[in-house]
């Protein structure tokens, strides 16, 4: 496990969209060896994936022999709703890049049978050869995707009734009517991010702050899911200073001499050693 901490979400946002850069890059994704790349929605990502986009159109890498799979989705709200993480991803990332369409996966929340869909989506990623590198966010209260507190650690992709923290958060993206906000989603299991061979989850603003203490500071914990991610041999938190508030001095101070040490600003692609 290592955390990574930068000054700002600008700095914290580059940082993340410059190693999904550089591992693709190292990979040499080919039309016979795809890159496979799990991503998340929301406020977080969205200057990891404005990056992403710069390096696109200077040409500093191609997604064409790229693979992705998103986290979730709301269930019932149509694809074409501006709200609807489908048209997220389309209109802050998709459409602006050269990815395949037929290999860049979303859950379907509206399909008549969502248990078959969830099994099909878990069965695209094993065909895929796993996910690469799942890169994550996290809610106030620890959850990723929307695997809400109590969910189980060793979960796969499957339907979950949204917490009223997480329908009250969202909110916002639904003129503030709570009436509007689905109640349901499908999502990846923490299971199926543990399946990664790589996690990097981005944690930004002193509103997760706290969320980011339980995740690293104290044990693994199913009220707090992002919490599993200390048992995955390759895990990478990545935040900013805001984010690091709860956090004791001797962590902060003990992290960032790790990123001095291995001068990780510089180039962000290195080996995890520090477990």
């Amino acid at each position: 496990m290592r955390l990574v901490i930068l000054e700002d979400y600008d700095l914290a946002s580059e940082w993340a969209a410059k190693y999904i850069r550089n591992r693709i890059i190292q990979f040499k994704p080919s039309a016979e060896r795809y890159f496979t790349l799990g991503l998340p929605t929301g406020s977080t990502p969205y200057g990891c994936y404005k990056k992403l986009i710069e390096y696109y159109r200077s040409g500093d890498i191609s997604f064409k022999y790229v693979k992705t799979f998103n986290m979730d989705e709301y269930v019932g709200l149509p694809r074409a709703h501006p709200e609807s993480y489908h048209s997220y991803m389309w209109n802050n990332f998709f459409k602006h890049i050269d990815i395949d369409p037929a290999h860049a996966h979303v859950l379907d929340g509206n399909v008549e049978d969502l248990e078959a869909e969830c099994q099909a989506y878990e069965q695209k990623i094993s065909e895929a050869g796993g996910i690469e590198l799942f890169v994550g966010g996290i809610g106030p209260d620890g959850h990723i995707a929307f695997n809400e507190p109590g969910s189980s650690l060793v979960s796969r992709t499957r339907v979950k009734t949204l917490a009223k923290d997480t329908i009250v958060a969202n909110a916002r993206f639904f003129g503030n009517d709570l009436s509007k906000v689905p109640t349901m989603a499908l999502t990846v299991g923490v299971g199926t991010v543990m399946g990664a061979k790589e996690v990097m989850i981005l944690i930004t603003g002193a509103h997760k702050a706290f969320a980011l203490y339980k995740a690293i500071e104290e044990g693994v914990n199913h009220m707090w899911t992002v919490s599993a991610f200390q048992q995955h041999p390759r895990t990478n938190f990545v935040c900013d200073e805001d984010a690091t508030l709860e956090l004791r001095v001797k962590t902060v101070k003990y992290f960032k001499g790790l990123m001095h040490v291995h001068n990780k600003l510089v180039d962000p692609v290195l080996s995890i050693k520090d477990q």
